[in-house]
């Protein structure tokens, strides 16, 4: 992207929540925060200080399959950058007086989630479609699980899992011959291999019905969760895209029209499609009135059932292809997205063109659609969750 105003050096690696073993839970996360404690070379806060000198920004993010760190900064200023990064990520101090009171930031980031109660709806929904598996367990862990850490258990997962092929470094933007050495000089170059093989492990769903009671919950919620193709499986999880685009995306989607516009039972009405290498999921979340949840059920219901007797119109295909593949170009403008796209990709072994996700959409007609993805989405396929407004939770 020569004539993008700024670079991307974004590093991933297999180190995401999914990676942790028994009593590492929410270790990847606790271990993004250390990061920037801090290194052999750099003191805490000089990483940040210097990337702002040479007029760039930072940031980071912990993930269900992995955790990737990035700066975005002028080209002439990359390789200086690429080098601070580096050091930053794969040499990390994890000095014992920066654990306990990084610790403590955690500690309250875990208090304050906990204290949202539209996220502890989620997470009891995922909590109980995946159970037994790292996607139903929140990434931030929990505070017994961090009060039982230490910086001996954090340098070993790091020894773990920041090595050899769990790595990636991908480039946006202008692209300068002297980034191009430094890359190869660089510590990547000295990764050792690993002795331990990410495996993946399939996503266990449970469906069921459920109801809880909520403190402070506004409204009542209906949520559905149904299990999707793994993010390797490129051309279904285009297909689920377009799926929950149809159902539930936009006022003439058949979800969105039919409660809120035609019933006026939903105050609103959201289905997305998360991408993961274990198992991709479709979350449905309905927020209503609580005397106002049985409609919506049944209305829910009556919607994904005449998905295999309803035929699909062309212009609702042509609007679900449409708002897909125009988010996926839309995505192809920005040096953070493409360098995303290009790593998350490289690192989980299916590198290949970034148009490749809009020639898969071109396969979807409106028969496959009815034979190869209506019926995963069926209700009694999914883990149903009512949460209510309440005094207490059950």
């Amino acid at each position: 992207m020569p004539d993008a105003p700024l670079t991307c050096l974004d590093l991933w690696c297999q180190a995401g929540s999914s990676a942790e073993q028994c009593q590492e839970e929410g270790m990847a996360h606790f271990l993004e925060h250390m990061v920037f404690k801090g290194s052999q070379e750099l003191p805490a806060g000089a990483f940040d200080r210097q990337i702002e000198a040479l007029g760039g920004s930072s940031n980071a993010a912990t993930g269900f399959d992995d955790v990737h760190f990035h700066v975005m900064i002028p080209p002439e200023q990359a390789p200086r950058a690429l080098q601070l990064l580096l050091e930053l990520v794969l040499h990390p101090a994890l000095t014992t007086d920066d654990f306990g009171l990084e610790r403590e930031v955690v500690l309250e980031e875990i208090a304050q989630y906990a204290d949202q109660p539209d996220e502890r709806v989620i997470q009891n929904l995922l909590s109980r479609g995946c159970p037994d598996h790292a996607y139903g367990r929140p990434i931030l862990g929990a505070a017994d699980q961090l009060l039982a850490m230490t910086p001996e258990a954090m340098k070993s997962f790091h020894r773990r899992r920041y090595r050899g092929h769990h790595c990636c470094l991908a480039v946006a933007g202008p692209i300068q011959a002297s980034l191009r050495r430094s890359i190869v000089e660089s510590a990547l170059a000295d990764l050792p291999a690993t002795g331990e093989i990410t495996t993946t492990t399939a996503l266990n769903h449970r469906s069921g019905r459920h109801e809880i009671r909520v403190p402070r919950l506004e409204s009542a919620r209906y949520l559905m969760l149904w299990p999707m193709a793994a993010a390797k499986q490129l051309s279904m999880v285009m297909g689920a895209d377009l799926l929950t685009s149809l159902l539930g995306e936009g006022r003439r989607s058949r979800m969105v029209e039919r409660l809120r516009e035609q019933l006026k039972i939903a105050e609103t009405v959201d289905m997305d499609l998360t991408a993961l290498e274990q198992g991709s999921l479709v979350t449905l979340e309905v927020c209503c009135m609580e005397n106002q949840l049985p409609a919506v059920e049944e209305a829910v219901n009556e919607q994904l059932r005449r998905l295999e007797s309803d035929p699909v119109e062309p212009w609702e295909l042509e609007r679900a292809l449409r708002l897909v593949g125009n988010s996926l170009r839309f995505a192809l403008e920005s040096t953070g997205q493409v360098a995303a796209m290009a790593a998350s990709q490289t690192l989980w072994g299916r590198q290949q063109s970034l148009l490749k996700p809009l020639q898969q959409l071109e396969r979807w007609t409106a028969d496959e659609l009815r034979r190869e993805m209506f019926p995963r989405l069926q209700p009694e396929k999914a883990c149903t969750l009512i949460a209510r407004p309440g005094s207490k939770q059950e």
